[in-house]
């Protein structure tokens, strides 16, 4: 009638593993005290008492406390957003040739002299009479040519001035500022928070013959673990923070002048009017004292043939308008307004390794396993050379269950999804070895 607890050498170091022999001879189900601080957490509890269930005599059982399992799981971390450049295009500027006043529009005067023709006129210059009429001689103008109007063009006068013109057109002109950045730390969890259970002194004048009797299992919370990252933040360029706010500029490019000279009106074109006397001949004529008529006359009237100037139509003036003249000066237009072009740079991440739990530890249930002194040389032998067929163990079987064997049974039953840490009965099946 025994009932022992026994320390298997299966197990790490850090994982504690106790194995309940139960005899051959007598199974008697006296309950084991498994003094446990229980810590509750997350609703979980565990209970101080603890049994293989259907235990069987000559068989022993065992269970083991293993560790979380976790996995890493890399991701990128956002540390600076992407964004737009902005390159500013300046506007495009082309030069031309431009015909710009020099002279302002006006007018003039075209004249046209009278038109005369000329005709031939009798002129009596010894007028009839008797023989004994009395003459006497007498100096007249003859009229050959009538008084005329004759239209004279005034000018018009200019004075030079100096004038400004556009050499340049007014234009915008975008200035790009760069943003401003702002270094900020952040806490990225990479490990969750946990449990673990934790093996403590349960009293310390605790004298039991088994020194283990005196350590208790507590369940103990275990912190996340935190990586710290610096991230860049966008905070724009007029101080309200807002990412690339402010930081595109319009300017305003004023016109620029030149100056040039033209000629101004001070007084424009007009007619004046001139008079052109009349034009006379000077004749002598003999006329009797007393007037005789012609049919009563013995002596005949005498006549000269005189040449007159006769007008046809009178002179004329014609207005016409004259064209402003205008000289070549070279200007620049906007052909092309200013103009912001943009290129898309990317965000920037960093790769932050995460813990990420893939099996929570914890006791395992009891399993059925080699009692250690059920355990010969042959049997190791056995499960060496499985593991060695399987690829997991090296070099040649000692039939000892040494250091290598462990780690390549742990490696073996990890692969396989088996609890780690006992060569209980289903690691010796999936071996492909008969439990005896």
């Amino acid at each position: 009638m025994k009932i022992c607890w026994l320390h298997t050498y299966f197990c790490k170091p850090s994982n504690r593993i106790q194995i309940l022999c139960i005899p051959r001879k007598e199974l008697i189900m006296k309950p084991l005290l498994l003094f446990v601080a229980t810590f509750t957490l997350s609703g979980t509890s565990l209970l101080a008492q603890d049994s293989p269930p259907n235990a069987m005599p000559g068989k022993c059982y065992a269970k083991c406390l293993m560790p979380d399992q976790f996995e890493n799981v890399t991701e990128q971390v956002l540390v600076r957003a992407g964004y737009k450049r902005l390159t500013a295009v300046p506007a495009e500027l082309e030069a031309g040739v431009e015909q710009l006043e020099v002279k302002p529009a006006g007018r003039r005067f075209v004249t046209a002299p009278a038109r005369y023709e000329e005709v031939e006129d009798r002129v009596m210059v010894k007028s009839p009479g008797k023989n004994n009429s009395v003459y006497e001689t007498v100096t007249e103008n003859i009229l050959v040519k009538p008084e005329e109007i004759r239209f004279v063009v005034v000018p018009a006068t200019y004075k030079d001035t100096v004038v400004s013109y556009v050499v340049e057109a007014a234009h915008s002109r975008l200035e790009v500022l760069q943003p401003a950045y702002e270094s900020v730390t952040e806490r990225v969890e990479v490990k969750p928070a946990g449990v673990k259970w934790v093996k403590k002194l349960a009293d310390a004048t605790c004298r039991g013959a088994n020194p283990d009797d005196c350590y208790v299992w507590c369940m103990v919370e275990t912190p996340a673990e935190y990586a710290t990252i610096t991230k860049r933040v966008n905070k724009g360029c007029d101080g309200s923070g807002i990412a690339d706010a402010g930081c595109v500029k319009t300017v305003d490019v004023p016109v620029k002048t030149g100056t040039r000279t033209v000629k101004k009106l001070v007084k424009d074109t007009y007619i004046k009017e001139e008079k052109i006397p009349a034009v006379y001949r000077p004749m002598t004529i003999r006329r009797a004292k007393t007037e005789v008529a012609v049919a009563d006359a013995t002596i005949s009237p005498e006549y000269v043939t005189v040449k007159k100037q006769v007008m046809v139509s009178p002179p004329t003036v014609r207005e016409e308008t004259v064209p402003a003249e205008t000289g070549p000066f070279t200007v620049k237009s906007v052909k092309k307004e200013a103009f912001l072009k943009s290129e898309e740079v990317p965000a920037e991440y960093i790769t932050v390794t995460r813990r990420k739990l893939v099996r929570p530890g914890g006791f395992t249930a009891w399993r059925e396993v080699l009692c250690p002194d059920r355990m010969p040389a042959y049997t190791i032998k056995q499960v060496q050379t499985a593991l060695l067929k399987a690829g997991y163990f090296q070099g040649t079987p000692d039939n000892v269950m040494g250091e290598r064997t462990k780690t390549a049974l742990a490696r073996f039953q990890k692969d396989k999804g088996l609890p780690a840490g006992n060569l209980d009965i289903e690691t010796l099946k999936a071996l492909g070895i008969t439990a005896h």
